[in-house]
């Protein structure tokens, strides 16, 4: 929603540090301390997904993308600004091509990243290439469509390999985690059954313990009894 709120912001600009940095400052003030970074990093995985869902996935699938709606709403907005720029500037282009266009500007913001650099550097050739042949017309117009098109289709299979990637590293700490914590419950399993060992043992110690002390009382008592009877009858007998 605060991404949604700047995006006109975004699209004006391509410096758009400063922009991210307020995101922060509004998630922290709402409850959640999220650096500049974690932000951008968070957008460009929902554009993603959202891509793919655009691409890819069948129209079925789209529910398995929570902020699908929210997504196409922010695009929407993005192509109708786009579209009405166009209309008041006499240039033609048609929906499709703004529809391109405005999802497509989001990977112009990732300029400082290693992926970014690479897609501004190809967006800005086929740019140069469309100056130089204005002449051209709707021809230029086609090919600026299919470079974007297969930039796209670049961009997205580098963040499906680095998204496999973090899978994968995430997959193998979670299993490490699992198996230490296996380990960890097996380690006290046997702490606790060697700990009721001990305590059977103590038990029958002290039992035996107890009857020997009952055993000994009682051979203790017949020895008085009998000491005492016999005194008994020494004093009887005088």
């Amino acid at each position: 929603m605060i991404r949604a709120e700047l995006d006109q912001t975004f699209m004006e600009t391509k410096r758009n540090k400063l922009l991210w940095e307020v995101i922060a400052t509004k998630m922290k003030e709402k409850g959640y301390n999220r650096s500049p970074e974690q932000c951008k990093c968070k957008w460009k995985n929902l554009v993603t997904r959202y891509k793919g869902c655009e691409t890819v996935e069948p129209e079925a699938l789209r529910q398995q993308f929570p902020f699908y709606n929210e997504l196409q709403a922010i695009f929407g907005a993005r192509m109708q600004r786009m579209l009405w720029i166009e209309a008041e500037g006499g240039v033609g282009g048609g929906a499709s091509g703004s529809k391109k266009k405005a999802i497509s500007s989001d990977e112009e913001e990732e300029n400082d990243d290693s992926d970014g650099e690479k897609v501004g550097k190809k967006k800005r050739k086929v740019k140069g290439s469309m100056m130089v042949g204005s002449s051209s017309g709707n021809n230029n117009n086609n090919n600026l469509v299919s470079s974007l098109k297969e930039i796209l289709d670049d961009f997205m299979k580098q963040q499906m390999v680095m998204e496999m990637q973090w899978l994968k590293a995430y997959e193998a700490k979670e299993e490490e985690r699992r198996i230490k914590e296996m380990e960890w419950r097996q380690t006290m399993e046997a702490l606790e059954n060697e700990r009721l060992m001990m305590e059977t043992r103590w038990r029958e110690r002290e039992e035996q313990r107890r009857m020997r002390e009952e055993a000994r009382a009682e051979k203790r008592d017949a020895l008085i009894t009998t000491l005492l009877n016999k005194l008994r009858r020494e004093d009887h007998n005088m």
